[in-house]
């Protein structure tokens, strides 16, 4: 009995579909039908349906007369994650479009060896590489004991616990992650239209502006999302650098099935961390596919 062509690729495709059901969609599933519970009074749920764990995502109740109101904590979380992702994003771009266009104007028996460098952070555990920027920065950290040295500084700056530490952590966690993809567009890059456009008296911001920058536009996305996705969801950095005071939507996340002991708010909490997620790709995939269409056209 011989097998179809079309029945063939399905049978292929067979143990990834199985993966990603099983590792994927089948947890994911786990935690909405928990974010539809009810609480459990030490954690865990119970089976009754209830859509608080969704209402309390935006609003809080009053405990004394049922009063809602905004919850302006979980407000301000988001839009912290927000805002130090798009900044961290930002600062990752600043940083790694000069070192892959570097890397990518290196002879090229070379550029092996710096693409190296930049995946040995890959080596080391997160963890590791967020308390080493810890004691960079902590009161009695390298950079603390440099500028008192200096007499630039009477007592140690804190900088310890805040967003300038948080991004700083991130920044330096994620920008592998900008770098590689920048790179493989600007590798891709045919520097004899930078030439040509110097040959007509452009100058080097205009070149940059109207040459480089879209032609290298789907790897600075693609770098974009890679550090943009993951930073939203950071857990291990912003705890670290930021303690409590610092919080980003995987601390909060963390808390409610911890010691908050709301698994439904933490899931549904969880659940709009993956909607947000899912509105990145699907702005990425909306602007890649307007560029392949426009250079095609």
């Amino acid at each position: 009995m011989t097998v179809s062509e079309p029945s063939r690729r399905w049978i292929l495709l067979l143990p990834a579909i199985l993966t990603i059901m099983l590792f994927s969609i089948l947890p994911l599933g786990i935690v909405l039908v928990y974010s539809f519970l009810t609480p459990g009074d030490f954690g865990n749920v119970k089976w009754i349906f209830s859509t608080d764990g969704w209402f309390s995502v935006l609003f809080e109740r009053d405990i004394f007369d049922d009063t809602v109101t905004v919850s302006q904590a979980n407000l301000v979380i988001l839009g912290r994650s927000v805002g130090l992702s798009l900044a961290t994003t930002l600062i990752t771009l600043i940083f790694g479009l000069p070192t892959a266009w570097f890397i990518a104007t290196r002879p090229a028996s070379q550029r092996g060896f710096w693409l190296f460098l930049i995946t040995i952070p890959f080596w080391t555990n997160l963890l590791v590489r967020t308390i080493a920027v810890q004691e960079m920065i902590r009161s009695e950290g390298v950079l603390n004991r440099i500028l008192m040295a200096l007499g630039l500084i009477q007592e140690p700056l804190q900088l310890m616990f805040t967003n300038f530490a948080v991004l700083l952590g991130m920044a330096y966690v994620f920008l592998p992650l900008m770098v590689l993809p920048v790179y493989a567009a600007v590798e891709k890059f045919d520097f004899t239209l930078a030439e040509a456009s110097y040959d007509l008296y452009a100058s080097r911001f205009y070149c940059l502006r109207r040459v480089i920058l879209p032609l290298v536009r789907p790897g600075i996305i693609a770098g974009s999302i890679l550090v943009f996705v993951p930073a939203l969801g950071a857990y291990v950095t912003p705890r670290i650098m930021g303690g409590g005071k610092s919080m980003m939507l995987g601390n909060l996340i963390e808390m409610q099935f911890g010691q908050g002991r709301n698994w439904p708010l933490g899931a549904a909490l969880a659940i709009a961390l993956t909607i947000l997620v899912m509105l990145a790709l699907v702005w990425y995939t909306r602007i890649t596919s307007e560029k392949t269409e426009a250079n095609h056209g």
